[in-house]
């Protein structure tokens, strides 16, 4: 079983993302569920998808990931990352964007909060809890059976990747999929993202989908 995370805001398309990878799953001949968790319903509000992948031929019963049991969580503002987090596994990974969507509160305080500190937050604590694996022995192998999988944050700077492609904003969603996926911490490629695209995305928007995912 695979367990993804996506947390965002609204307007980023999270809702999408999640779709794209239930396609890719399904199209491999794997059982797949979905669910979202929503907060405020208006665009800039927390959204979170769940993506649950039966890829060893498990039947997949309930769509929501448990706390502490993602493979991944995939993040398009790094404060709804850091949000996510106590849904990670021990040996999860972590791949976010590096620009921020500031909050109305943040707006109105006139006291933006920074991402750094938000990912420095983020390294500290998988790097503290990669140490405790390590001096406990209760590192996992990887699917392939080579190696001991260790908690990972992998950023994102999403601005010059959509800026190098010359995709629009709102192409940010394929952009960290893809990013996600090349980092072969689940069994899900980037290949298989591209294989997705045409059958979820709208024929107009296809090519450009299919170019964002060329990082």
């Amino acid at each position: 079983m695979t367990n993804i995370l996506i947390a965002g805001v609204g307007g980023q398309g999270t809702v999408l993302a999640a779709k794209l990878l239930a396609a890719a799953a399904t199209n491999k001949g794997w059982q797949v569920r979905t669910a979202e968790t929503i907060g405020m319903a208006q665009r800039g509000g927390s959204v979170v998808s769940h993506v649950r992948m039966g890829d060893g031929g498990e039947e997949v019963l309930a769509p929501l990931i448990t706390h502490g049991t993602a493979d991944m969580i995939i993040g398009f503002e790094p404060g709804e990352a850091a949000r996510a987090v106590p849904y990670l596994a021990r040996d999860g990974m972590v791949v976010t964007a590096t620009t921020t969507v500031q909050p109305v509160t943040s707006s109105l305080s006139g006291e933006p909060y920074d991402a750094q500190e938000i990912l420095n937050g983020l390294q500290t604590m998988l790097y503290n809890e990669a140490v405790r694996m390590r001096t406990s022995g209760r590192r996992r192998a990887g699917r392939d059976g080579a190696g001991l999988r260790e908690p990972e944050l992998v950023c994102v700077n999403d601005a010059a990747v959509l800026r190098r492609l010359g995709a629009p904003r709102r192409m940010l969603n394929t952009v960290m999929l893809a990013a996600a996926l090349s980092k072969g911490r689940v069994p899900l490629t980037v290949d298989d993202l591209r294989e997705a695209i045409p059958h979820v995305i709208k024929p107009q928007h296809v090519a450009a989908n299919l170019r964002a995912t060329e990082l």
